[in-house]
């Protein structure tokens, strides 16, 4: 591993340069972990893409799946970025492509791990409003209610992304192109604008994740409170099999955000002051877990966009119940397939039977 943030080299003109603070071991994981992630999550959300396409006429569902279809959209985005990244962490992390690439994928990243937090957090406000509000939540106009918050988050999101948008990205370590890392020999300045930005999404992703937990405490307690009531009698299915349902998703949800987003969120404050030099009395070994923790969150946060599906599955019976038919089906036309080539070759061969019985 490379020596940690608190040891100095010299440059030409003869003034202190900070050492680049890395993790060798991010070279080796890193492509092969995000080489499985771009193919399954490509499969994943291209699919959940045409499942909520095709669930389109169900008025029921218009709301949460205008969130989810955006929700898969950011996802999709992420995983188009992630060839880039892979050949990033391949070449030791030196940057070989464009650079206007690494503002692009950069921005992806930024943008799929806060439209996914922000549309989380959205679905978990419209489960809400859906079980302790049914009514209302049915006669009001949902589309375009989705729409409307669906357009605001992106533009908050991408907003936010334009600094990232506007620069290159790029900062040269010695010989080495570095993406979106390598500011610890940037002016007082910049570091200070660079840790406030960060602190500053740091309080708000703890605000929205706040929120997330108080919307599935109230689902939870509302659904516990309802009594359990007998079968119906036209389906013979119990109304508890409902409330199952709901409290596996609302732990899905808190479960991608444990998983996916927290544990970054923990890590990214300390890091901040480790890698910008910003604590210089830390020990080296100090400054060394803190940033092998922070490419650890990096990787976690990868999985959200397999981990969103599930959510999916979890929200809504209609989606889950889309897919058990749709599997169904192709599992049903398969084995009709087999039967008639069976039968086929059968005939075939009772035909060249009789045939040869004549002769």
């Amino acid at each position: 591993m490379t020596t940690p943030t608190a040891n100095f080299m010299t440059v030409g003109n003869n003034s202190p340069a900070k050492t680049f603070l890395d993790s060798n071991f991010r070279y080796t994981l890193f492509p092969i972990f995000y080489g499985l992630v771009f193919p399954l999550g490509l499969i994943a959300n291209c699919y959940a893409l045409y499942v909520l396409h095709h669930m389109r006429e169900c008025k029921a569902m218009n709301e949460i799946r205008i969130y989810m279809t955006n929700l898969t959209v950011a996802d999709l985005l992420f995983v188009a970025a992630l060839p880039f990244w892979i050949d990033y962490y391949k070449n030791k992390g030196d940057w070989k492509s464009p650079e206007p690439l690494c503002a692009i994928t950069g921005s992806l990243f930024f943008i799929n791990t806060y439209c996914s937090i922000l549309f989380l957090a959205v679905i978990s406000i419209n489960r809400y409003w859906a079980v302790t509000r049914p009514l209302v939540a049915a006669s009001s106009d949902c589309w375009k209610r989705g729409a409307i918050i669906s357009a605001l988050i992106w533009v908050i999101t991408l907003a936010a992304s334009i600094t990232y948008l506007t620069n290159t990205g790029i900062q040269k370590d010695n010989n080495i192109s570095r993406c979106f890392e390598g500011y610890q020999n940037e002016e007082e300045s910049k570091i200070n604008t660079v840790a406030a930005t960060h602190f500053i999404i740091i309080a708000l992703f703890f605000l929205v994740f706040l929120m997330v937990i108080v919307c599935n405490i109230l689902i939870a307690r509302a659904l516990l409170k309802q009594p359990i009531s007998q079968p119906r009698g036209s389906t013979g299915k119990r109304p508890g099999g409902t409330k199952r349902r709901a409290l596996r998703m609302l732990c899905t949800v808190i479960g991608v955000f444990v998983i996916c987003f927290l544990p970054h969120h923990v890590v990214q404050g300390p890091w901040v002051l480790s890698v910008l030099h910003m604590r210089k009395e830390w020990k080296n070994t100090t400054h060394q877990r803190l940033n092998d923790a922070h490419q650890i969150t990096l990787m976690l946060m990868g999985l959200n966009c397999l981990l969103d599906p599930l959510v999916y599955c979890f929200a809504t019976t209609m989606f889950r119940k889309y897919i058990q038919n749709h599997f169904t089906k192709v599992k049903q036309s398969k084995n009709c397939s087999r039967n008639t080539l069976s039968t086929a070759m059968s005939l075939k061969s009772r035909h060249q039977s009789e045939k040869s019985e004549n002769c």
